[in-house]
Order: structure tokens, then C-alpha cells, then sequence
């Protein structure tokens, strides 16, 4: 009779010593490796009989980091699925006590499609699920630039301040930036970098990353948004302003959508909704996100100006059906 697969399973683990068992499952549950002293905690617990091995996956699965590591899972799962259909998602979810990423990633990734010149703004300190989901697109021409120097397997990087971006006009057909543009021209030195205090760092970005991208390309930009704070390191805005900003560098707004983190979640919601939210009041980062897209100036910035002040007056169906895209008219043939 052949061997009992499940005991097989048990005999395997078995015979991994506690201390390699330990470092494995912290690096598959949280995805990095365990401080020393919870490592040697752990081993020792584990050696004494105090702790069992099947306790100690459901203490690190129980924490509030597993919850924003598997938040981070989800939303680089629900992009892939997105692009796979090529849907556009709105009204995405993440759980209470979660920061922005959860929604970031998710709303920014789903909406690649395909471009092959790609640029990401501000990846050296970016989720390391964000990056390992921004190499598995497999962009021919993905170029990562940020002030502070990363190395990242398999990734181009470049050294550069977003405000005087080293690349040619129209070089990229797409850019990511994800809650970065909020840092630009601030004092960051908590990331390494030298104090700045540029009151017009966050427009001159925004114009650099317009001229590389060109009147066809698009920006997938998210910052954090509610009661205008500068709160040293980033500032926050109302996502009115931010928005205005955008258009008065040469963007259209093609789309946007507003997130508020509660004790049920995130959700989407209306921008009245988050006026007055302060960052970190309702969990570790950003109590309301704004998520966007981005695109070179022209015939359509009128239409779609139009139907962001119509969701500002409360005509939420009237502006959806305004911003709808049309269809294209097929060409004549001589």
C-alpha cells in the first residue's frame, strides 16, 4: 500500500529544523524575514513546546500586518484580473486599518494596457508588492526614476528629480506614479534625501512628466487628498485642487475617483465625503486617497472638465454618461 500523501506532508515538515521552518514562513505569511529577537523567540518556544508550529501561522495570520500584506495581494490579484478582461475597475474595497496602497494599486495597475514605453515615479521606497507586480508586466521599455538610489533586480532604474527628468519629449507612452507627487519639492529627509522646500515642486513635476509623455501618452496618478495640510515630508490637498493643478499644467482629467478609508473599509465616495478627513486620523496612512488619469491636452479636456464639475453638483448619472467615452466612427474608403 503506497504511502499516506498526508503523512508524507507531516514526515517533509518534520524534518525541517525550527529555526529554517520559522524563516520560511515568515518570508510566505508577511513576506520579509523575521527580526532577530522574534526569531529566536519563536525557535526557542518552538524547542520548549510552548509554541506549536500550527500557532505560529495562526498568530502572524491573525496580525494586522498579514491583513495589509494580503490587502496588497488582493489588489495586485484584482489588477491582473482587470487587465485580463480589460475592465476599468471602480468601487474597489479594502479592509479597515489599511493603508491607501490596498486601492492605489489596485485602481493604477488595472489600467495598463499594454504600452511599451513605461515610466514609474518614485519607486525606492514603493511596496515591494508594488514593484515585484510592476516587473511581472514584462514592459520592454519600463524605466523606474526616483531621487534615492535602489537596486532592483531586473529593473532599469535612474536617479532623477521628477522635476527635471532626464529622457526626451514624448519618450513614454505611459507613467505610474503612485502617492509620490505629494513629496516633491518638500523636506524628505526621512527618506535619506536633503531637505527641499520648493513651493512649485509638485506643478514643475507635473509639467516635466507632461512633456515626456506628450499630447498622446497618460499619467495613473494617486495622492492623498482631504483638509489641505503641509505635513513636512508631503502635503495634502482637496481633491479639487489637485485636480486643478493637474489641468493647469495641460492634462485632461479623463477619470478620476475619490476613496475614504472608515471603520468598514475603503470605499468609494463623493469629494463633499472628505472634506475635512486629516491623514492618519482613521489608520496608518492616508484617510482619503485620490485616484486619476491623466492625459495630454486636448479635444476631449472640455468634456470631461464639464462632467467632473457636474459630480460636483451632485449629477453623478449626467456626468457618467457625458465622460462615457464614444465610439469610433469607421474610416471612409476611397
Amino acid at each position: 500500500m503506497p504511502q499516506d500523501p498526508r503523512l508524507s506532508a507531516h514526515l517533509d515538515l518534520a524534518a525541517l529544523p525550527d529555526r529554517e521552518y520559522v524563516e520560511r514562513i515568515y518570508r510566505l505569511v508577511l513576506r520579509r524575514d523575521a527580526l532577530p529577537g522574534d526569531l529566536d523567540r519563536c525557535v526557542a518556544a518552538l524547542e520548549r513546546g510552548a509554541l506549536s508550529r500550527s500557532t505560529l501561522i495562526h498568530e502572524l495570520t491573525s496580525s494586522e500586518e498579514f491583513t495589509q500584506a494580503r490587502a496588497l495581494d488582493d489588489a495586485v490579484a484584482r489588477a491582473r484580473e482587470a487587465r485580463a478582461s480589460g475592465e476599468r475597475p471602480r468601487d474597489l474595497r479594502a479592509p479597515p486599518r489599511t493603508d491607501e496602497r490596498a486601492v492605489e494599486i489596485a485602481w493604477v495597475l488595472s489600467r495598463y494596457r499594454g504600452e511599451p514605453r513605461v515610466l514609474d515615479l518614485g519607486y525606492a521606497f514603493a511596496e515591494p508588492a508594488y514593484v515585484a507586480a510592476l516587473l511581472e508586466l514584462r514592459i520592454p521599455g519600463l524605466v523606474a526614476a526616483d531621487l534615492a538610489e535602489r537596486e532592483v533586480p531586473g529593473l532599469r532604474t535612474v536617479v532623477a528629480d521628477a522635476r527635471q527628468l532626464p529622457f526626451e519629449d514624448g519618450a513614454f507612452d505611459l507613467a505610474f506614479c503612485i502617492s509620490t507627487l505629494e513629496h516633491i519639492g518638500l523636506d524628505n529627509r526621512a527618506y535619506g534625501l536633503e531637505a527641499d522646500s520648493d513651493p512649485t515642486g509638485q506643478e514643475e513635476a507635473l509639467r516635466e512628466l507632461a512633456r515626456v509623455l506628450g499630447p498622446r501618452g497618460r499619467l495613473l496618478v494617486t495622492v492623498p487628498c482631504g483638509a489641505p495640510a503641509d505635513l513636512g515630508t508631503f502635503v495634502q490637498r482637496d481633491p479639487a485642487s489637485w485636480l486643478d493643478l493637474c489641468e493647469e499644467v495641460g492634462f485632461s482629467v479623463f477619470e478620476e475617483e475619490i476613496y475614504l478609508l472608515s471603520a468598514e473599509g475603503w470605499r468609494p465616495v463623493d469629494e463633499a465625503d472628505v472634506a475635512g478627513v486629516r491623514y492618519g486620523e482613521n489608520g496608518p496612512g492616508a484617510g482619503a486617497v485620490l485616484c486619476a488619469e491623466l492625459r495630454g491636452e486636448g479635444a476631449g479636456r472640455i468634456v470631461h472638465r464639464a462632467a467632473r464639475l457636474l459630480r460636483r453638483k451632485g449629477r453623478p448619472e449626467r456626468a457618467a454618461r457625458l465622460a462615457r467615452p464614444k465610439p469610433a466612427r469607421p474610416n471612409a474608403q476611397g
